[in-house]
């Protein structure tokens, strides 16, 4: 039987209601820095000098020791234990190894304006690929992953010690674009350190400083993360 006003013969249906729309999130993957964003820095000027101190060195002698060692170390060219025969071994002490580099462990403590909130809601949305794009040698990059809980927000790690390169040179990010493989654009970077948001922006991604969880908040919001 037809509808009342229909041609005979003809049955009419009503057409299914519009789909709305999703937007498609801003970016595909957000990356972190972690000391200085989630955590405190590894082993940076403030905390070598505290952890020199208490085992009574002399910091100047360190210090001078300490740039190239550690670049070797990041990039996972030597492991802790030839990075502290280079810059704390060299001579007999009263310490060990282990007793050394768990005081360098200690240094590593939630930042007291966190970004580790925000990382949790991004990873919890599931709308994005999130990882880590840092600075750290093996072993304390392992610490701290493990320590606080990184690894179950991280999907993917540009760390130094597992790419063989460091911020703020290009081949960092140029590594980690041609990984992801997803267009600059579509890869937000977050960082504390201008020369790195800098760097970062050279290669086309999307790079922003964070100076505070508020802050990032207010940043994501106006990008549409959220």
């Amino acid at each position: 039987m037809s509808r009342r006003g229909s041609k005979p013969g003809i049955t009419t249906t009503a057409s299914p209601p519009a789909q709305r729309e999703v937007p498609l999130p801003p970016f595909d993957v957000i990356l972190f820095d972690v000391g200085g964003v989630l955590l405190t820095n590894g082993w940076d000027h403030k905390e070598r000098a505290t952890v020199i101190q208490s085992f009574q060195l002399d910091l100047s002698e360190f210090e001078a020791r300490h740039p190239d060692a550690n670049e070797r170390w990041e990039k996972d060219e030597i492991n802790a234990q030839q990075y502290l025969d280079e810059t704390v071994f060299y001579e007999p002490r009263s310490f060990t190894h282990k007793e050394f580099l768990d005081a360098i462990f200690a240094q590593s403590v939630p930042l007291e304006d966190s970004a580790i909130p925000v990382l949790q809601d991004l990873s919890a949305s599931q709308n994005y690929l999130v990882g880590s794009l840092n600075n750290e040698a093996r072993e304390p990059n392992d610490y701290r992953f493990a320590r606080y809980g990184l690894r179950k927000h991280f999907e993917i790690a540009f760390s130094s010690c597992y790419v063989g390169l460091r911020k703020p040179h290009l081949e960092i990010y140029e590594r980690a674009i041609d990984i992801l493989g997803r267009p600059a654009e579509r890869i937000l970077f977050i960082d504390d350190r201008q020369s790195n948001v800098d760097a970062a922006a050279s290669t086309g991604l999307k790079a922003i400083r964070f100076i505070g969880e508020q802050d990032l908040r207010r940043q994501l919001n106006e990008l549409t993360v959220f």
